[in-house]
């Protein structure tokens, strides 16, 4: 217990799925834990059940395209907090689509939270990661970023972007002496509602189908990741792309 006692961790997309147990998994290892995500309800409910079970967290609502909303969360972590330690860019949403299948305005709505909302929440948060030492930004990438996936054309794009983005901030902030890391988690088929999403879509009867070689995750396996990047244990780990996968990714 303990493993971030003190420190502050805002993350995004915290209603649901992985971003929901990165959140329950943090406060209960002591941090101070911000949860943001666009459904109001859902964050506030997902909020209140992690305070039921003694975890320091609050929600925020954040719309990870907005530069505007992205500033407001900033300032407000400042303002009430004093500092920000860790930044989990976790937000996310997929949909089935090849490249023939894909419109341009899905291509961008995707690109736009899972490409865009990773390059703003950097952005804007890194002032204040630097002003409070030890940062560390996580970026949820993903397997499909390392591998082809023709059914999930512009998820994929997105998550290559993030795991190219993620390495070339980490050398920044080497360079120049910040202290703040930055790493990237590249999951494989993890058991959350967005897998239940990909199963209907796909017409599949089991949603094991979606990973039937090595099985699906558990939200903890990544939460679990995520709490070792956000504490001191991993202090000169900078700039890594963690599979999460049970090897899937080479096979």
């Amino acid at each position: 217990m303990g493993r971030v006692a003190g420190k502050v961790a805002l993350v995004t997309g915290g209603a649901s799925g992985l971003g929901r147990a990165d959140c329950e998994l943090l406060a209960r290892e002591g941090a101070s834990v911000i949860l943001t995500d666009i459904d109001a309800a859902a964050g506030e409910a997902a909020a209140e059940a992690i305070r039921a079970s003694g975890g320091e967290v609050e929600f925020r609502r954040l719309d990870v395209t907005s530069p505007e909303d992205w500033q407001a969360a900033v300032d407000y972590v400042r303002e009430r907090h004093g500092r920000l330690n860790v930044l989990v860019n976790n937000a996310g949403i997929a949909k089935s689509e090849t490249i023939e299948q894909c419109t341009l305005e899905s291509y961008r709505r995707q690109n736009a939270i899972m490409n865009e909302g990773v390059f703003l929440g950097c952005k804007t948060a890194l002032p204040l990661l630097k002003d409070s030492g030890n940062g560390s930004i996580i970026n949820m990438s993903s397997i499909a970023s390392h591998m082809g996936y023709p059914v999930f054309f512009a998820y994929s794009a997105a998550k290559g972007a993030v795991r190219s983005l993620t390495k070339a901030l980490a050398v920044h902030c080497q360079m120049h002496g910040y202290p703040v890391r930055a790493n990237s988690l590249h999951p494989g088929a993890i058991d959350t509602p967005m897998i239940d999403q990909t199963a209907a879509e796909l017409g599949l009867a089991d949603k094991a189908e979606v990973s039937p070689v090595v099985g699906l995750g558990k939200p903890e396996d990544v939460a679990n990741a995520v709490l070792f990047l956000a504490s001191d244990e991993s202090r000169f780990i900078n700039g890594v792309e963690l599979l999460i996968d049970n090897a899937l990714s080479i096979q």
